[in-house]
């Protein structure tokens, strides 16, 4: 009797399962799959076909995502969703990921490293991002995290043949490991305490405590996954593994895990302190507002003392996450948008940042400081334009996006009543100008020491270019477009 019951509960799940939220990662994976078994008959050293079956099977995927904008479809019996807010995080991955194929092919062509295999790893990453921010149970979350950090832990040491790639490969592994402990004891602490694993009911469950902070499994839970996060988005005092893996890293993988990543542990936590623990806000606010300003700090300060370029950008990545976590401390939807909007302009300026440093650059990454930008601006003009669009809008210049992303997240912050934090925040942003005006600096009024005669604008380079250009500027000049969408998917989470 029991087994039948069983049999029959297999066999509703089985036919309740809808397969529509989920068929961008189905996409993905059986694209990835597929060219794994490609890679293994191509010829040795001809693999640059695969960048482009990758980027096209991008825009696809994105296309089928587009496509979703507007439904609210639960599937897995309430473990999946297909709704805005998923929606518009899936376009951030996907935007992240195509601009990181673009530019691989080149890099990994100069460093001896073009294995076929890294492609199917980014499309797997991509996919567990996918399930991170689709997630409505605890346990589809943590599985979205794994596939996700298991492919980055082998993409940061994908340079077999460079020690700083492999140390780096190990560093994220080992720490990234440990974090995920975090995380998974603070869920099971979670579901101890509430006795599910699924948010909505978790919300339900906490809402029905007269004092939800004064259960200790439930505090203690909330508090670990909050490391957990901290770690996965590099919020200080959390971030001592980004600039040596960031630094270490193949150049392309750095600018994906800069943006990708980052935004899709910002996805899995909104989803989580939002819809599962809004009735402990208070507690959780005051946590990220600490985080925040730590994590702002801390990046821009570093950051003013590296000559290396990579590591410079490693610890200003730090700053922006510590600037979304001014929005995510706040609560409100303005500051909530507001982090959505700013992950999408961060991927496109960012990421077009690393594609000017990895044309700079030598094989072995031998031209990789600030130094070795002196004379850029008169020997590639173009370039040099772009680049200084990218480091504006990363110190929040206007008319640039991070400008406006940036104007968003300290309303939020403002509207809350967090009036010191947003003052902190604008000093924040005001320090990192130094250190990006430094390169301009260098490319506009230095003497060249160099020919540049090394560097070739492939195709895929140049369009990942001209992409993050547009990405960069339209959205901090016409910002109503974007900012819509963003209002629209954190309405109904």
């Amino acid at each position: 009797m029991e087994a039948l019951s069983f049999q029959q509960a297999l066999q509703q799940s089985i036919l309740s399962a809808n397969l529509i939220p989920i068929l961008p990662e189905i996409l993905l994976s059986v694209l990835a799959m597929v060219l794994l078994l490609v890679n293994v008959f191509a010829p040795a050293g001809q693999k640059s076909y695969l960048n482009y079956i990758s980027f096209f099977g991008i825009v696809v995927t994105g296309i089928l995502v587009a496509v979703g904008w507007g439904g609210h479809i639960e599937s897995f019996s309430g473990s999946v969703v297909l709704d805005n807010f998923a929606t518009f995080f899936k376009l951030i991955f996907l935007v992240s990921a195509g601009l990181a194929i673009l530019i691989a092919d080149q890099y990994m062509e100069r460093e001896g490293c073009n294995h076929g295999e890294l492609y199917p790893l980014i499309l797997f990453t991509v996919v567990g991002m996918m399930l991170m921010a689709s997630g409505t149970d605890l346990m589809t979350i943590f599985l979205g995290l794994e596939v996700m950090s298991v492919s980055l832990y082998v993409l940061a040491g994908f340079n077999r043949g460079s020690i700083k790639s492999n140390e780096a490969g190990l560093k994220y592994f080992l720490l990234g490991a440990f974090s995920t402990g975090f995380l998974l004891y603070g869920m099971a602490l979670i579901y101890g305490a509430t006795g599910t694993t699924r948010i909505a009911k978790i919300a339900v469950q906490v809402g029905q405590m007269s004092l939800p902070s004064a259960n200790i499994m439930l505090l203690a839970g909330m508090l670990l996954m909050l490391t957990g996060f901290a770690f996965k988005v590099a919020a200080a005092p959390f971030h001592m593994w980004t600039p040596d893996v960031y630094e270490g890293a193949p150049t392309p993988i750095t600018a994906f895990m800069s943006a990708g990543p980052k935004a899709a542990g910002f996805a899995a936590a909104l989803r989580i302190f939002l819809v599962a623990l809004p009735t402990m806000q208070v507690e959780w606010s005051q946590v990220f507002w600490v985080l925040a300003v730590l994590t702002m700090t801390v990046g821009n300060i570093t950051a003013l003392r590296q000559d290396n370029i990579k590591r410079m950008l490693a610890y200003s990545s730090i700053a922006h996450a510590g600037y979304a976590l001014v929005g995510f401390a706040a609560g409100n939807p303005t500051g909530t948008a507001g982090i959505l909007f700013y992950m999408l302009s961060y991927s496109f300026m960012n990421i077009g940042a690393f594609a000017i440093i990895i044309l700079v650059g030598k094989k072995g990454e031998s031209n990789g400081t600030v130094q070795d930008f002196a004379g850029f601006g008169v020997k590639h003009p173009v370039l040099a334009v772009a680049m200084s669009i990218f480091l504006f809008s990363l110190a929040g210049m206007p008319p640039t996006a991070g400008f406006i992303g940036k104007f968003y997240l300290f309303s939020g912050a403002v509207q809350k009543g967090y009036i010191w934090l947003a003052i902190i925040g604008v000093l924040n942003s005001a320090a990192s100008v130094y250190y990006y005006l430094r390169v301009m600096v260098y490319m506009y009024m230095k003497d060249s020491t160099e020919e540049f005669d090394w560097m070739q604008l492939t195709v895929p380079m140049a369009l990942c270019v001209a992409i993050a250009v547009a990405g960069s500027l339209i959205p901090g000049i016409v910002p109503s477009f974007i900012l819509q969408f963003a209002q629209q998917a954190v309405r109904l989470i």
